[in-house]
């Protein structure tokens, strides 16, 4: 499952949101609008897109 990765894209403006929701997309490394990041698929990636779905596009 470690070699499994997930694409994550921020398509949402992070102004105006949670600061604990603003710190999971930091977390998951976007840091502006249209960036991206792969990461490992892993439960807490998972759930750390979950929370901020509203914002980002996930690609398998």
């Amino acid at each position: 499952m470690a070699d499994k990765t997930i694409k994550v894209t921020l398509v949402k403006s992070v102004i105006g949101t949670k600061q604990d929701h603003r710190a999971t997309v930091r977390g998951l490394g976007l840091k502006r609008l249209n960036s991206s990041a792969v990461l490992e698929d892993t439960p807490a990636v998972r759930g750390m897109i979950r929370k901020v779905a509203y914002l980002v596009k996930c690609e398998g």
